[in-house]
C-alpha cells in the first residue's frame, strides 16, 4: 500500500455563497466538500492523476473541500477521505468516483461505503454522485485521445 499524509486542497477563494444555484458549495449554512475516489494501483504515479485532478478543481473558488481517496491498493481510503472532509469542516460530502464503467465496485461497494459514512457522521449528509460513464463529452474526450495518437486526415 502507498502511504499518504492528509492532503488538503485550499480553493483558490474562500467566500461563503448564500445560495446552492450560486455555486456548488450547498444551502447557506451547508458546507459541501468533494470526496474524489479511485480505484487505486500500486503505482504511485497511477494514484498521482487523482491528486492532480484535486488540485486542478481546487483553483474554482466554487469547490471549498477537496479529498482523494482510494477503495483499495492505496492511501487514504474512503473512509479515512470521508472523515477528513468532515473533519475540515464539511455538512455534505459528494462522492465522486473517478470510474468509467458501473461495475460492483461502482454499484455495491462505493454504495456501502455511502452507508457507512453516513451512519458513522448522521449530521452530514454523504451523496454519491454517477461514474464518469458515456457522459457526453467523453465521446469527445475519447475523439481527442485518438487525434493525438493517429492524425486526423
Amino acid at each position: 500500500m502507498t502511504q499518504s499524509s492528509p492532503t488538503k486542497f485550499p480553493a483558490a477563494n474562500s467566500a461563503e455563497a448564500n445560495s446552492p444555484e450560486a455555486n456548488f458549495r450547498g444551502p447557506q449554512g451547508e458546507r459541501a466538500a468533494i470526496l474524489l475516489i479511485a480505484h487505486g494501483s500500486r503505482r504511485a504515479e497511477a494514484n498521482a492523476d487523482l491528486v492532480r485532478l484535486a488540485e486542478l478543481l481546487a483553483r474554482d473558488p466554487e469547490f471549498d473541500i477537496i479529498e482523494t481517496s482510494y477503495l483499495e491498493l492505496a492511501t487514504p481510503d474512503i473512509p479515512t477521505g470521508g472523515r477528513r472532509c468532515i473533519e475540515r469542516g464539511a455538512t455534505i460530502v459528494r462522492m465522486l468516483p473517478y470510474f468509467l464503467s458501473a461495475g460492483a465496485h461502482v454499484v455495491e461497494d462505493l454504495e456501502a461505503f455511502r452507508v457507512t459514512l453516513s451512519a458513522e457522521f448522521p449530521h452530514a449528509r454523504f451523496e454519491l454522485c454517477p461514474h464518469l460513464g458515456l457522459h457526453p463529452l467523453m465521446v469527445e474526450i475519447v475523439r481527442q485521445r485518438l487525434r493525438e495518437t493517429v492524425p486526423s486526415p
